[in-house]
C-alpha cells in the first residue's frame, strides 16, 4: 500500500485529476474508522457514514491545491482532517447550537473539536438492545463521560486516535504536532490513566453492561 500511495501522489503532483480518486479509496476503510467513531450518536439512523465520506472527498477534491502547496503533510492525515471538518459541517447542519465548538474549524493540528470524551464513552460502553440495557447504558454513559472529562484532552485524543481511530504512533505525532517519542510515551501513560478509570467505575465491569450485547474493547 505505502508503494502504491507515492506512485498515486506523484500522479497527483503530476496533476493527474484521477489520482487522488484511488488515494481516497485506499484509505477509505481508515478513514470510514474515524468517521464511525466521532459521528454523535443522536444522528444514528439520520446520516450515514459513507455519505460524509462522499462530502469529504467532494470537499478534498476542492482543497487539493492546499495539499499540493505542503506536501510535507502526509496524505492520510490531510484526508483526515478534511473528513473532520465535513463532521463539523454535518453535526452543525444537523444538531446546531447542541453541538459542543460547532463554530471551530479543524486544521492539521486542531484535533479537539468533537466531544471526544462522548465518542470514548459511547465505545466504551459498546451497544445494548434492550430498555433494561439502555437504561443502564445512559445511566452509565453518563457518569463515564463526566469522568473522562477530567482527563488532559491530548490523552483522551491518543487513546481515540491510538484505540479506536487505529492510526500509527507517527500519525498520531502529526496530527497532535508531538515527537514520536512524546506521543509514544503519552499514550502508554494515557493508557494506563484509563484502565484505572475503568476500573473505578461502579458495575462497569461485573454489572450486565460487560455481559450483554458488545462488551466494552479490552484496552491492553
Amino acid at each position: 500500500m505505502a508503494s502504491d500511495s507515492s506512485a498515486l501522489r506523484l500522479r497527483l503532483h503530476g496533476g493527474d485529476q484521477h489520482a487522488l480518486a484511488e488515494l481516497f479509496s485506499l484509505q477509505r476503510d481508515r478513514l470510514w474508522r474515524t468517521v464511525h467513531f466521532r459521528l454523535d450518536r443522536r444522528l444514528a439512523g439520520r446520516v450515514d457514514a459513507d455519505d460524509v465520506l462522499q462530502e469529504a472527498f467532494l470537499a478534498a477534491t476542492a482543497r487539493i491545491h492546499h495539499y499540493l502547496e505542503d506536501p510535507a503533510v502526509s496524505m492520510f492525515v490531510w484526508l483526515r482532517a478534511i473528513v473532520m471538518q465535513t463532521l463539523i459541517d454535518v453535526h452543525r447542519r444537523h444538531i446546531g447550537a447542541q453541538m459542543r465548538d460547532a463554530g471551530r474549524e479543524i486544521s492539521i493540528h486542531s484535533p479537539f473539536t468533537l466531544a471526544t470524551s462522548v465518542s470514548l464513552a459511547a465505545q466504551l460502553l459498546g451497544r445494548f438492545t434492550s430498555p433494561s440495557q439502555a437504561a443502564i447504558r445512559a445511566e452509565l454513559a453518563a457518569q463515564l463521560e463526566s469522568v473522562l472529562e477530567n482527563l488532559n484532552p491530548i490523552d483522551q485524543e491518543i487513546v481515540a486516535l491510538r484505540h479506536f481511530e487505529e492510526l500509527t504512533n507517527t500519525e498520531v505525532a502529526e496530527v497532535l504536532g508531538l515527537t514520536q517519542k512524546a506521543a509514544s510515551i503519552r499514550y502508554i501513560r494515557a493508557l494506563t490513566r484509563m484502565k484505572e478509570i475503568l476500573a473505578h467505575m461502579p458495575g462497569f465491569i461485573d454489572s450486565e453492561v460487560s455481559t450483554a450485547g458488545t462488551p466494552p474493547p479490552n484496552l491492553s
